[in-house]
């Protein structure tokens, strides 16, 4: 990979900072566990939750069309996470997305839901002991995201447990989006991957994530 997009103009700003930052960067686009496309979701993801849709959020989507992501999966990413980071963050996001110049949508068909299952039911079920009304929101969600086209299953687990890290959401969601992952090829490789990604958007949250997530064989030896 070259220069990073955006690397000059971080650069104008704090050269000491856009040192460190480059280097944040390439550690996270260099991951060997994660593809291309799942690197640029987790930046496009954490531009959500933060939100960082000024310079961030241009130098992410260029550099994900740099390597090849469509501009319908970005889209299709933000569509999917809209009930996770809730749907008033989108709004300006997709604004956002207008102004760098991405293309109009290619997908305007009416949303066909697909009810869901497995482990998305069994969330749904778990969430019904809870209370009715907010689990038949949730059903009503999933049957709308998880089987639309332009991205994996995976890919749309690995951006909700972004989602997950940098909300501290670490108990079921993000068991149920592991879960969903391992579905769908996802490794431990693949998590340590990513949590060492997110690491860039708040260091403290990957640690806590790594902790909920993560075989702990370490855990003895940190109390001696």
């Amino acid at each position: 990979m070259t220069q990073l997009a955006g690397a000059d103009a971080l650069a104008a700003l704090d050269p000491v900072f856009a040192q460190l930052a480059v280097g944040a960067g390439y550690h996270l686009w260099g991951l060997p566990h994660l593809t291309m496309r799942e690197k640029a979701f987790i930046c496009l993801t954490a531009d959500l939750c933060h939100p960082h849709l000024d310079l961030p959020l241009a130098m992410h989507v260029q550099m994900a069309t740099a390597n090849d992501v469509e501009p319908e999966a970005i889209r299709e990413l933000y569509r999917h996470l809209a009930p996770y980071v809730g749907y008033p963050i989108v709004v300006p996001a997709f604004q956002r997305l207008t102004e760098l110049g991405l293309p109009d949508a290619q997908d305007t068909d009416p949303v066909a839901p697909v009810p869901p299952a497995g482990a998305l039911a069994r969330a749904v079920h778990a969430i019904q002991h809870l209370d009715p009304g907010l689990a038949t929101f949730t059903e009503d969600q999933f049957a709308q995201r998880w089987a639309r086209p332009h991205l994996r299953v995976r890919e749309r687990a690995l951006a909700c447990l972004v989602v997950d890290i940098c909300y501290q959401t670490l108990g079921p969601s993000l068991q149920l989006h592991a879960e969903l992952a391992e579905t769908d090829g996802a490794t431990e490789d693949t998590f340590r991957d990513l949590i060492r990604g997110v690491a860039e958007f708040g260091l403290t949250r990957a640690w806590a994530a790594a902790e909920a997530l993560l075989p702990s064989s370490g855990a003895a030896d940190r109390c001696r």
